[in-house]
């Protein structure tokens, strides 16, 4: 179903996560569950991953993440500010260490010129740490391509937090 590479990489990422004691959750928008699906790939993940909340919709981030209705209102679902606060909430929802949030433009269609297809928003948030938060700009790429390089850059922002 993923590309070997990217099983590989989620069953190292696992194996980290497993040997610090850690357990993970994720808040997923633009990604649909991509990145729970892939950790669950592999056998015995249930020991690293707590849950994952799919919140396509702004509903969705508002009711089990508690993302405030001013930071959707303002920001946009699509932004920095939004990732960050599914990332805290899936913390604050959860009984995870750490937790990764995603949220972006898949396209093909919905994007802007101040938003366009390609841009997506991640964030990490660990308890008793700093919330970390990147943007990336993959272009348009297609949707299944912009979606598996959110996974990839997921991986990669949890590793920064452990």
């Amino acid at each position: 179903m993923f590309p070997v590479d990217m099983m590989a990489d989620a069953e190292a990422l696992l194996e980290d996560c497993r040997g610090r004691g850690l357990k993970l959750a994720t808040a997923e928008s633009c990604t649909g569950g991509l990145v729970t699906g892939l950790l669950t790939e592999i056998a015995g993940a249930s020991d690293v991953v707590e849950r994952g909340f799919v919140t396509y919709s702004n509903d969705a981030k508002r009711d089990l993440l508690g993302v405030a209705a001013a930071t959707l209102d303002q920001a946009g679902a699509v932004s920095a500010e939004t990732a960050r606060a599914m990332a805290e909430g899936a913390l604050e929802h959860s009984a995870a260490d750490i937790t990764v949030a995603i949220t972006g433009v898949a396209g093909p269609d919905g994007g802007t010129a101040e938003k366009p297809v390609g841009l997506v928003h991640l964030a990490s948030a660990r308890r008793d740490r700093q919330t970390l938060a990147e943007e990336h700009r993959f272009g348009a790429m297609g949707r299944e391509g912009i979606r598996l390089a959110s996974v990839r850059a997921a991986f990669a922002l949890i590793r920064k937090q452990l």
